[in-house]
């Protein structure tokens, strides 16, 4: 079964991967990743997923916690969370490939009505397990639909509900439910992320916050950590960082550009905080990056 899936992934990814090797599929939230050696440190932040890792080895690092995961496992992301990722083994012969999975908060919210009371787990919102044969199975039936797009138009939400109960039902079940139990804390602290990401670039107070997640300053401040691992204010300024750096590395924008357009006003304190989030300061990150591009070429 692990087999055919990797055969499977590796054919899509080798057709439609594009220059950083993503592989979007016409599934809503599906994509494959194939690498073909070790990256560098990439910054983000990501929404709920889960990653089914099929050839290779990656590294992600949450906060203070770091997980090394490779071929036959699965990283389970439960919230938005800034992440350090870096594949670590890759090679032209044998690639880096992994399938992965947006999870769908609607879809589990329904599929937890359905399936009764059952706990769920609270705690870090990264981990690690084995792959389940139920969801490699699942997850290898929606990858051959997209040779039938006929087919796909018809079994594609079925297929991507199952996957979502299979998940629910193993060992990811516990820390997943928690994103379909509504006005949980996952939700409310979820709709306090999404006014920061819609809001990147302006001041928010973090009443604005609070209320956006029904809670009271202080309720708000230590669900948000302990949902994200940070505070409001850190997770605002990680949010920043990474997109002024996408927006330089992929989009070529200046450094003063970039910093302006995430909602800083002193050019220095930007400086100041990318060096220490990224270990170099905004010049000499964007030189070194470059000069990984053409090596890379």
């Amino acid at each position: 079964m692990t087999h055919t899936l990797l055969e499977a992934a590796k054919r899509y990814a080798q057709a439609h991967a594009d220059a950083d090797g993503v592989a979007v599929t016409p599934i809503s939230g599906v994509t494959v990743v194939r690498q073909t050696s070790p990256s560098a440190l990439q910054y983000a932040v990501s929404k709920p997923l889960v990653a089914l890792v099929l050839q290779g080895a990656k590294r992600v690092t949450v906060g203070s916690d770091t997980f090394d995961f490779g071929a036959g496992e699965s990283l389970l992301i439960t919230a938005d969370v800034p992440t350090v990722s870096q594949i670590t083994r890759a090679s032209v012969r044998e690639p880096y490939l992994s399938l992965v999975f947006d999870l769908d908060s609607a879809v589990i919210e329904s599929l937890v009505v359905e399936m009764g009371p059952t706990p769920f787990l609270a705690g870090a919102p990264v981990r690690v397990d084995p792959t389940e044969m139920e969801v490699a199975d699942a997850a290898l039936r929606l990858l051959r639909l997209l040779d039938r797009p006929a087919s796909l138009l018809i079994l594609e939400k079925q297929l991507i509900r199952e996957l979502h109960f299979w998940l629910l039902l193993g060992r990811h079940g516990g820390a997943i439910r928690k994103l379909g139990v509504p006005e949980s804390h996952v939700q409310r602290v979820g709709r306090a992320v999404a006014l920061i990401r819609d809001n990147l670039a302006k001041p928010l107070r973090v009443e604005q916050l609070a209320a956006a997640a029904g809670m009271s300053q202080s309720s708000f401040h230590e669900h948000f950590r302990a949902v994200t691992s940070l505070s409001p204010l850190q997770f605002q300024k990680q949010l920043r960082l990474i997109e002024a750096r996408r927006l330089m590395l992929a989009d070529g924008q200046m450094i003063s550009n970039a910093a302006y357009a995430v909602g800083y006003e002193s050019i220095p304190q930007f400086t100041r905080e990318y060096g220490r989030m990224f270990g170099l300061p905004p010049a000499r990150d964007m030189k070194a990056a470059k000069m990984r591009l053409r090596t890379v070429a």
